[in-house]
């Protein structure tokens, strides 16, 4: 159900396959494994900590994801974009009637983000929600507001790796079952930004649409080829020294 990479433990099964294994837990963190985050947790130990707890998984959400777990001949069975695993716990929700909480971005695009999800699942229960902008040491405000709340899930977009440490620092001390960082999918929830056409998503393109819109993101694109070198020398390299 897991493979190595690095030392990672990513999901390999599918997005309905992990659906199903999320719904049979007590309380799970479910982390977008995109290479920026890996590459983070590297080198920063509060992040490793976190994508290493028994109740964490870690979705590769990243074709440069997919491409290290086939270096490291542990191949994952697809990728699974973050945005699509909210959108199934979303509708999960809307099923069972249980409650979600919003948590990141600004206000006005909060909001927004609110009115298109209760008008796309008409019976889903926003409990409560709050911005990004707080100072995550001093928020106990914030945390009574989801205890009242008592959701069963809780979307944090607050980017790399301020969302990590959040749930992080403050899980065991919730009550949701269900804790996700998100990044920016209030963006494309509330219309701000648009994913990419299908036919590139399925190619493993849509960074490329990304950038093409955000020419911004090119910076960030750096840290693929790090990680797949990263990759490479503990697959290969390291393994040769030993044997």
């Amino acid at each position: 159900m897991f493979s190595k990479v690095l030392n990672y433990n990513i999901f390999n099964k599918s997005k309905n396959e992990l659906i199903k294994y999320i719904t049979n837990l007590k309380k799970i963190h479910i982390i977008s494994g995109n290479p920026e985050v890996l590459y983070s947790g590297l080198y920063d130990n509060s992040i490793f900590q976190g994508c290493s707890e028994e109740n964490s998984v870690i979705i590769p959400d990243g074709i440069g994801v997919v491409i290290a777990s086939k270096i490291a001949k542990n191949p994952v069975k697809e990728k699974i974009a973050g945005i699509e695993v909210m959108d199934e716990i979303i509708k999960l929700c809307e099923r069972e009637g249980k409650g979600i909480y919003l948590l990141g971005a600004k206000q006005e695009l909060l909001d927004e983000c609110k009115i298109r999800l209760r008008d796309k699942y008409k019976g889903l229960n926003i409990v409560g929600s709050h911005n990004g902008y707080f100072d995550m040491d001093n928020c106990e405000d914030i945390l009574q507001d989801i205890k009242n709340s008592q959701p069963h899930a809780i979307f944090v977009a607050m980017g790399c790796p301020r969302q990590e440490k959040f749930i992080n620092k403050y899980m065991s001390d919730l009550p949701a079952s269900i804790y996700m960082g998100v990044g920016g999918s209030f963006d494309v929830i509330a219309g701000k930004v648009n994913r990419a056409p299908r036919w590139m998503i399925n190619l493993g393109l849509e960074w490329l649409y990304r950038v093409s819109k955000e020419p911004w993101r090119i910076k960030r694109l750096g840290v693929i080829p790090k990680l797949l070198l990263k990759v490479i020398y503990n697959t290969y390299i390291i393994k040769q020294k030993v044997m």
